[in-house]
């Protein structure tokens, strides 16, 4: 793929980041905004985000192509995709839209700073071929730069981890050209990367051995959606059959949600029948897989076609439910004694939370702390102008919101240009000056490592629709569309549009 290095220095609205999120982002920005000039720039040398930065053994989704694809391009397929599948998937929504002439390929920004005198954000960045630093100018700054750090993974700090003497790296540092036939594989951790990476490594490892310090839920069956192979059948054209499944996908997943919050006993025994259903009537559930916390506060990890359970059942992947005590130089030591001997020994422990990117940002010469804002709806900030962020659903499929924020953004696009408003702030209203700011999110409603890990680098948010990120799809596809864009939240150049000029506009989290 080429792409045109004649950049101009300014464009109306500048995307960061060329993964699921600001490849959706630009076809929305130039199907709904066509008169906006616009560039993304991705620091990596090619698009697809995590699905570029990951390449471990058997990397998958763990969302359904249906309600994980765009809206706009329909999905063929089976629902749950390889990482080699959904970059094809991209590669057609960039080549078929002309997306590609956009994308600026190994720039990798070093500051925004937003100039209120100019009403435009300066953005750096450095070009990767020649370590040129590139300035640009732009309207609006989109960020789709995702929400973990790419580069350097979650890993603890384990005793004695130097001592090994075989070959240990992070699922997510894992390089193709690692020979792990025939070797005695440990993989640790026990979520959905683990879920996925484990029974790829059983086809060819001597063993596997899955150390988790508790257990998950899992949910298991066929990789196929009966009612897409039907519609199919009877000859139903593809966008219809991917509208109709995505909405039948969507509507399973939230009554899902509301059973597990609501009878979440009840659910559990019937996820253990699924995962019976391949692994025998006879499987063990206690202790390694009966979890320690609700089974709506981390997200369900799904097992295509039970994978993963096929292979404990054939003995081919043991599980042990035991913390590290130390490594020695023949594997692990855990707390209980056991020595687990490994060749090679993965981490597959999550993520580091990475706000922005790490991306130094400044208002006005003064450097901002996130952590001191307040969050518009998971997308917006006080005290930041011009400036969306795409932080997608954690329960339900991401790019479900990278649709929904793109007509968000172009209505809010749109509607300053209606007003020729060359600045739009969100602030607290009158009406919010006493509610209680709490963290981003609520921990007893979700709470996976790499969310609470990352809390104090996070907006803070209130108690009220306006200022949270909820999570819920089903209740955001209908507020979203009839958010009032002229409502008292909204300061368009320094002004309501009720017509209160407030004093504290340009402040963080007192906006």
């Amino acid at each position: 793929m080429q792409q045109n290095d004649l950049a101009p220095t300014h464009v109306d609205v500048l995307i960061v980041g060329a993964g699921i999120s600001g490849i959706g982002s630009a076809f929305h920005l130039q199907d709904q905004c066509p008169e906006k000039s616009y560039l993304v720039l991705e620091a990596k040398d090619t698009f697809g985000g995590t699905w570029e930065t990951h390449k471990y053994p058997g990397v998958r989704s763990d969302s359904d192509l249906y309600t994980f694809g765009y809206r706009f391009k329909p999905w063929i397929g089976a629902p749950i995709a390889s990482g080699a599948e959904i970059l094809k998937y991209m590669g057609e929504v960039i080549a078929e839209n002309h997306i590609d002439r956009h994308i600026r390929y190994g720039h990798r920004i070093t500051a925004c700073r937003w100039s209120s005198a100019e009403n435009l954000w300066h953005v750096d960045a450095l070009r990767k071929a020649d370590g040129a630093t590139l300035s640009f100018t732009c309207n609006f700054l989109w960020m789709c730069q995702g929400y973990y750090d790419h580069e350097t993974p979650y890993i603890p700090d384990w005793p004695g981890r130097a001592d090994y003497r075989g070959l240990f790296l992070h699922a997510q540092l894992w390089d193709p050209a690692i020979d792990y036939a025939g070797k005695r594989v440990l993989v640790i951790g026990s979520g959905a990367t683990a879920a996925t990476v484990v029974p790829a490594l059983a086809e060819k490892a001597a063993h596997v051995t899955m150390l988790q310090r508790s257990p998950t839920y899992f949910f298991c069956a066929p990789n196929q959606n009966e009612l897409a192979d039907r519609l199919r059948q009877i000859g139903i054209d593809e966008p219809t059959v991917h509208r109709v499944v995505r909405a039948q996908v969507m509507h399973d997943q939230d009554q899902l949600t509301l059973r597990c919050q609501n009878e979440p006993d009840v659910v559990f025994e019937e996820l253990k029948a699924l995962i019976r259903a391949y692994a025998g009537e006879d499987f063990r559930f206690e202790p390694d897989f009966t979890p320690r916390y609700r089974v709506w506060q981390q997200r369900l990890a799904f097992v295509p076609d039970g994978d993963l359970f096929r292979a404990v059942a054939a003995g081919k992947v043991d599980v042990v439910t035991d913390e590290i005590d130390h490594f020695t130089e023949a594997g692990i030591r855990t707390k209980s004694g056991d020595l687990i001997e490994a060749d090679i020994i993965i981490a597959a422990t999550g993520f580091h939370f990475s706000m922005m990117g790490g991306i130094p940002f400044s208002v006005d010469g003064r450097a901002v702390d996130w952590h001191e804002t307040v969050n518009y709806r998971g997308m917006m900030f006080t005290g930041v102008p011009n400036l969306a962020w795409v932080m997608g659903y954690f329960r339900a499929s991401w790019t479900l919101r990278v649709d929904m924020l793109g007509d968000f953004v172009c209505r809010l696009l749109n509607h300053m240009d209606a007003l020729n408003a060359k600045r739009v702030d969100v602030a607290l209203r009158d009406e919010d000056r006493d509610m209680p700011l709490l963290p981003w999110i609520d921990a007893g409603n979700f709470n996976p490592g790499y969310l609470m890990r990352g809390l104090d680098k996070m907006p803070v948010r209130g108690d009220k629709p306006e200022w949270m990120h909820n999570q819920d799809y089903w209740r955001e596809k209908d507020e979203f569309p009839l958010i009032d864009l002229d409502g008292t939240e909204f300061i368009y150049d320094g002004k309501r549009r009720a017509g209160k000029a407030p004093a504290e506009a340009s402040s963080m989290a007192a906006a």
